[in-house]
C-alpha cells in the first residue's frame, strides 16, 4: 500500500518514466510470447524455439537496465531527514522501490498478455485478417503456465536487481568499519581515543554537575567579565561572516574531483578480446550456425565476439568519461573548460556506462546494416520491434542518468548561481561536455562497428 502511495502521489515526469518502464516491459513479454508461440506451433524445430528465446535475453537486459535507472531517480524512494523516525529507513525504502519496480514491469507484462492474446484471435477475432497468425501459433492452445512463467521474468528479474544495487551500504572506510565493530567499556559502541580507568566512571564529583565545572577542571578566563567585554573579545577572535560564507562558497563551487573508475584497463582488455574471437572466426570460416535476426547469419564465435565486445565497451565507458573531463582541463584551463571536465570527472561512473552501452549497441545496429543484403529476407516486425525496444530502452537510460547527475549536482549549480556566475556559462559547459563525449565516443564507435562487422562481410 505504501509503494502505490507513493506512485500516485509522484510528479508527472516521475509518472511518465514508470510508463516507460511499463512499456519496455510489455514489448519484452510480447517477444517472450512470441518465442513460446513459435515453440508450441513448431514442437519438430527446439533448436529454434530456443534460439528465439536466447535473442530475447538482449531485450530483456535492456529493459532490466532501464528500470533500475528509473529506480534510483525515483525522488519518492530517496532517503530523506525524518524517515527513519516512522519506519522508513534504507532497507524499508530500498523494498519500496522494488516494489514499485515489480508493479510498473508487472503492469507491462499484463499489456503484454492482452495484446498478445487480441492478436492470437482469443479475445475478439483474430485482427489484420489473420496476418499475425502464422508467428503467433493462432492454431494451437496456448499453454498457460509457460505464458505465466515469461511474463514473471521481467517483474522478478527487474525488481531483485533494484533490491540487489539499491540496498544500504556502508561507505565508510575499512578502519572505520573496524572502529565501529569494536565494543568499549559498558557496552559503548566503538572506542575512544582516551581510554578510561574503572574508577574514573565513579570518582566523586567527576561529572560536570548542572550550572557548575567539574572538579579540578580549570577555571574559565572568562568568568567575573562584563558581557560588554566578552562580546568584544568574540569580536575580534571570530572570522566575519562575510567572509566565511564566501569560503564556504568557493568551496561548493566546484565539483571534488574524484579518482579514476578502476575498470577501464579491464575494459579494454575485454573489448580487445572480443575483437580478437571476431577476427579468429573471420580466419576459420566456419559455416553458419547461428542465424541473426533478420536474415543474416553468423557462427557462435562471432556472437561470443560480440557480446564481449559490448561487455567491454560497457565497462570501459566510466573511464573514458573521466579521461575525456581530464582531457578537457588540459592545457591551461579556463573557468569553462575547468566547470566541464570537473563535472565529466564527478558524474564518470553515473553516465559512463550507460554512455558505453549506447556506443555498444549503436556499434551493433551500424554492423546490421552494413550486412544487410536487401535481395536477402525481409527484416520481419519481430526483428524490428526488438531492435526498437533495445535502441530505445538504451537512449532513454542514458537520458535518465544524465537527468540523475543534472539532480546530485543541483547544489554545485546553486552555488555557481549565488557565486553570480552567469546561466550562459552553464549552458555553455554542458554544451562542451557533450561536444566532447561525441568526440571521443563517436569514432570509437565507428572503429568498433567496422571491425565487428569485419569477419562477415569478408
Amino acid at each position: 500500500m505504501l509503494a502505490l502511495r507513493l506512485m500516485r502521489g509522484a510528479r508527472p515526469a516521475v509518472q511518465l518514466r514508470r510508463l516507460l518502464v511499463a512499456l519496455a516491459s510489455a514489448g519484452t513479454g510480447f517477444l517472450l510470447l512470441c518465442a513460446l508461440g513459435y515453440a508450441v506451433s513448431h514442437p519438430e524445430d527446439p533448436s529454434g524455439a530456443l534460439l528465439r528465446l536466447a535473442w530475447c535475453l538482449t531485450p530483456l537486459a535492456a529493459t532490466v537496465h532501464f528500470a533500475l535507472a528509473v529506480a534510483r531517480t525515483d525522488p519518492g524512494t530517496r532517503p530523506r531527514p525524518g524517515l527513519a523516525a516512522i519506519g522508513l529507513g534504507p532497507a524499508r525504502l530500498m523494498a519500496v522501490s522494488a516494489t514499485t519496480t515489480a508493479l510498473s514491469c508487472t503492469l507491462g507484462s499484463l499489456l503484454a498478455l492482452l495484446f498478445f492474446l487480441h492478436l492470437r484471435g482469443d479475445l475478439t477475432g483474430l485482427p489484420f485478417d489473420g496476418a499475425a497468425a502464422d508467428f503467433l501459433a493462432a492454431d494451437v492452445p496456448l499453454p498457460l503456465p509457460a505464458a505465466l512463467t515469461l511474463l514473471g521474468l521481467v517483474p522478478a528479474i527487474a525488481s531483485a536487481t533494484v533490491g540487489c544495487v539499491l540496498r544500504p551500504r556502508d561507505d565508510r572506510p575499512a578502519s572505520a568499519k573496524r572502529e565501529a565493530r569494536s565494543y568499549g567499556r559498558f557496552g559503548a559502541y566503538g572506542r575512544t581515543a582516551a581510554r578510561e580507568t574503572f574508577g574514573s566512571y565513579g570518582r566523586f564529583r567527576a561529572h560536570r554537575p548542572a550550572g557548575g565545572r567539574a572538579a579540578g577542571a580549570a577555571p574559565d578566563p572568562a568568568r567575573g567579565r562584563t558581557p560588554q567585554a566578552r562580546a568584544g573579545e568574540s569580536t575580534l577572535t571570530a572570522p566575519p561572516a562575510a567572509a566565511k560564507q564566501t569560503e564556504d562558497l568557493g568551496r561548493e563551487a566546484l565539483p571534488t574531483p574524484r579518482e579514476a573508475p578502476k575498470g577501464l584497463p579491464w575494459g579494454i582488455a575485454v573489448l580487445a578480446a572480443g575483437l580478437a574471437v571476431e577476427a579468429y572466426a573471420n580466419r576459420q570460416g566456419t559455416a553458419s550456425a547461428a542465424p541473426l535476426p533478420g536474415g543474416l547469419a553468423g557462427t557462435p564465435s562471432v556472437l561470443v565476439g560480440w557480446l564481449l565486445t559490448a561487455v567491454g565497451l560497457a565497462v570501459a565507458g566510466p573511464g573514458l568519461t573521466h579521461l575525456c573531463g581530464r582531457l578537457l582541463q588540459s592545457t591551461h584551463p579556463g573557468a569553462l573548460r575547468l566547470l566541464a571536465g570537473r563535472v565529466l570527472m564527478a558524474e564518470a561512473a553515473r553516465i559512463g556506462r550507460p554512455l558505453g552501452i549506447v556506443c555498444a549497441v549503436t556499434s551493433g545496429i551500424y554492423a546490421m546494416a552494413t550486412l544487410y543484403d536487401p535481395t536477402g529476407p525481409e527484416v520481419g516486425p519481430l526483428t524490428t520491434l526488438g531492435l526498437l525496444l533495445v535502441t530505445s530502452c538504451t537512449i532513454a537510460t542514458l537520458l535518465t542518468a544524465a537527468v540523475e547527475a543534472k539532480h546530485a549536482r543541483s547544489d554545485t549549480t546553486a552555488a555557481l548561481l549565488r557565486l553570480g556566475a552567469p546561466a550562459t556559462m552553464l549552458r555553455s559547459a554542458a554544451a562542451l561536455r557533450a561536444g566532447a563525449l561525441l568526440a571521443l565516443f563517436g569514432p570509437l564507435t565507428l572503429v568498433v562497428a567496422e571491425l565487428a562487422a569485419l569477419p562477415l562481410t569478408s
